[in-house]
């Protein structure tokens, strides 16, 4: 079952960067902002974390943790937010666990080949647990910005 706006988000756990296990229980008080990305290293996908990292200071001042998602291993994940110097955890979701959840597992074409990839979407919830804003489909340029101005307001309601 997909994730709606408005409802809990359905327990998880994942494995991220500097080997911790996150789950959403131990995130209650905090909103967090889970944005699936295709891959690492990539040009879009740089270039969206390095959104994140540059409003990092911002996202903490609203009591927001940020998450990068991919299907990506461990490994090219410590690479990847070492060479971005991302201050935030990458969580690797190479069962398609949490892609599953949150339904951005889409049909693609490249080179006129199709292909199952990571619709670029990004999720808020808040301290409750509960999914209170998504994107799908995003496209980079200012797609961070909104997501801070939408953290910040939830933060003050």
């Amino acid at each position: 079952m997909a994730v709606a706006i408005d409802q809990p988000i359905p327990p998880f756990q994942a494995q991220a960067t500097s080997g911790q296990s996150i789950d959403l229980a131990s995130l209650a008080g905090k909103q967090v902002v889970l944005y699936f990305y295709p891959k690492d290293n990539t040009p879009g996908c740089t270039t969206e974390g390095q959104g994140f990292r540059d409003l990092h200071q911002a996202f903490l001042a609203a009591n927001t943790l940020v998450f990068g998602v991919s299907r990506d291993s461990l490994k090219t994940h410590e690479n990847f937010r070492a060479k971005q110097g991302f201050p935030f955890e990458l969580i690797s979701d190479k069962d398609e666990q949490l892609c599953q959840l949150f339904d951005v597992i889409k049909l693609k074409k490249l080179y006129g080949k199709e292909y199952l990839g990571v619709d670029r979407s990004t999720f808020l919830i808040d301290r409750d647990g509960v999914l209170r804003q998504e994107w799908r489909g995003v496209k980079v340029p200012g797609h961070v910005e909104a997501v801070l101005q939408a953290a910040q307001a939830l933060n003050h309601a």
